[in-house]
């Protein structure tokens, strides 16, 4: 990790093993890693306590492996979010190490360590069609080290198998809800837990759903208290989910 190995470095120059000349050659490169086509900000970590995460779209291969070894260059875990399975693939073969996820379109490294949430965050789908934006969010969760769980395809055209649900909605201590069509569902969690819900609306759904701003205009008109974020935003989600389970 960064914070530990800047501690390292002015242990080092105190201890007289390193001059303040190495030790500025180590610290100049920890705010941010210079890659011409990107500025990787490796201070981010020791600023916000999370580190950054690379949005993979748009971006070409050659970045994408150029972003990703930067990273493991300092030893540090990696997420690239929306990636495609091409990509991703590519990505696997030059580093073994790493997972990619097809539903969730995400790339990742990530050593093993404990849990720094203090509770479990909870993923719920409205529907099976949602998922791919509740994936995104459930594995952003996780590579930030939440306990997460995940509870899909329980929106309002069967209520029923939400409330039959009702025991792992009680267990989290953050909800994120990723809705599409009219995006009811998170404002009836909201309506029956007691801690903090976060709602996504996802682009799925028919016509008049304008591709996700339906249910995003009805997430904002919630009459219970939810926080929203932007359409298809699972990584967003997973992101403020992490700075509330760690308060």
């Amino acid at each position: 990790m960064i914070d530990e190995k800047v501690i390292d470095l002015l242990n080092a120059v105190r201890d007289g093993r390193l001059s303040v000349a190495d030790a500025y050659e180590g610290l100049k490169h920890v705010p941010y890693d210079d890659l011409d086509h990107s500025k990787i900000d490796h201070h981010r970590l020791l600023r916000k306590g999370v580190q950054e995460v690379v949005f993979g779209e748009e971006k070409t291969l050659a970045q994408l492996l150029d972003i990703v070894g930067s990273f493991r260059q300092k030893d540090l875990d990696v997420l690239v979010t929306r990636v495609d399975a091409a990509p991703g693939e590519q990505l696997v073969r030059a580093y073994p190490e790493g997972t990619y996820c097809t539903e969730a379109r995400c790339f990742f490294i990530r050593k093993e360590k404990p849990i720094e949430g203090k509770g479990i965050v909870l993923v719920v789908s409205a529907g099976t069609s949602d998922a791919k934006v509740a994936e995104e969010a459930y594995r952003t969760s996780l590579f930030f080290g939440n306990e997460t769980e995940k509870l899909y395809d329980v929106g309002v055209a069967g209520i029923h198998r939400l409330f039959q649900n009702m025991e792992k909605l009680r267990r989290a201590r953050v909800v994120i809800v990723a809705a599409g069509m009219e995006g009811a569902l998170p404002s009836i969690i909201a309506g029956i837990v007691g801690v903090p819900v976060i709602a996504v609306p996802t682009s799925v759904g028919y016509g008049a759903s304008f591709s996700g701003l339906t249910a995003l205009l009805a997430m904002l008109n919630s009459c219970s208290t939810v926080a929203v974020f932007n359409i298809d935003n699972g990584f967003g989600a997973a992101y403020y989910a992490t700075l509330i389970n760690r308060l």
